[in-house]
């Protein structure tokens, strides 16, 4: 019967793994009941690294290219299974394949705003994503630490552990780049450097070897957004403050404008006639000053006028709604009210 047994036991005297497809990193030849032939070829491609493990220990690492399987080519395998040099019986062995090549195009993100600490704004929200490329750089770590014993593992498998580390080093990478806030989302390429430099060693501790990192948008909260607009806009003026308060005077115009227009009534009409007429006049001579070569004297000179006064259309307003009244109770006609209306809304022009 033991014969039988002998006979019907198939021996396996070639050892190879041909990638059917992408996402593999580990892949356990299956041995069954089989033995490996003393002699038989083990083939490694490029991209590709075999290790063999015995009884739970990782015995021998094998690089591309081929092999003939002797207790010469096995040194760990023979010390561990204490075989003498011209031992040519059949051997059991679990070997386990690795595939080496970048794993690209893999996704990184924020699933929800992140807290980090910036010096000049205290504790800031924000949303980041990009994408990265890794391989497999120790075959053995990556063994004992994460696939361990399973027949395949897959791409899909470690990425969540990779993720959960790039979002858990994203606050040290913005503090170590030196960066300012603000400045995050005109230098990616700072921050992605430095989010790299904080990860390569965390990946190297599971034998994971980062080839790549790219952040591709930072989003800030809507408060520093217009922050960093109103410094875009500075820039544009080039950061000349007399420059772009009059930009943010031509601004704010229309907004008076529909403000006014939605108002309604005598008062609405009294509010934004006057701030019309008050926004106009600042703006008329704020682009003077800053189109005429001989601004500087013309803002002296101004100066040294004496000051024009200025009618409150605060004032005119609550006059208005007085006048109302009295026309509602018959003090005053259509015409007395109609004429002195005319004559407050004279002094605002």
């Amino acid at each position: 019967m033991a014969l039988m047994d002998f006979i019907k036991k198939q021996f396996i005297d070639i050892i190879q793994w041909t990638e059917s497809g992408d996402g593999t990193l580990a892949w356990r030849f299956p041995m069954a009941e089989m033995e490996i032939q003393n002699g038989a070829s083990l083939t490694v491609r490029e991209s590709q690294v075999a290790v063999f493990v015995n009884e739970g220990q990782v015995a021998d690492v094998f690089g591309p290219g081929m092999y003939k399987l002797t207790t010469q080519t096995l040194p760990v395998l023979t010390y561990l299974k204490n075989w003498d040099k011209l031992f040519e019986s059949p051997f059991k062995s679990d070997v386990y394949f690795f595939s080496t090549r970048q794993q690209v195009d893999q996704k990184w993100g924020t699933p929800q705003p992140i807290t980090i600490r910036d010096k000049d704004f205290g504790a800031v929200r924000l949303r980041a994503f990009g994408n990265y490329s890794f391989r497999i750089g120790d075959a053995k770590l990556f063994h004992t630490e994460i696939s361990g014993t399973r027949d395949t593992y897959t791409v899909a498998d470690l990425d969540g552990q990779l993720r959960g580390l790039v979002l858990q080093n994203i606050s040290n990478a913005i503090a170590s780049s030196g960066v300012p806030f603000l400045d995050l989302a005109a230098n990616q390429i700072q921050f992605a450097q430095a989010l790299a430099a904080q990860l390569v060693p965390e990946f190297a501790k599971i034998g994971i070897k980062l080839e790549n990192i790219t952040v591709q948008n930072v989003s800030l909260p809507e408060e520093l957004q217009k922050i960093l607009d109103q410094k875009i806009g500075m820039g544009m003026v080039g950061n000349d403050v007399g420059k772009f308060m009059q930009y943010q005077t031509a601004q704010a115009i229309p907004k008076f404008a529909e403000g006014a227009a939605n108002g309604g009534g005598i008062a609405g009409d009294a509010m934004g006639l006057g701030a019309g007429v008050a926004l106009g006049q600042v703006l008329a001579q704020n682009l003077a000053q800053g189109l005429s070569p001989n601004a500087a004297a013309q803002a002296a000179a101004t100066q040294q006028q004496p000051a024009v006064a200025v009618v409150n259309p605060n004032d005119v307003m609550t006059t208005l709604e007085k006048l109302g009244e009295l026309k509602t109770k018959g003090i005053l006609t259509q015409e007395e009210f109609d004429a002195k209306k005319a004559e407050l809304l004279k002094k605002l022009v």
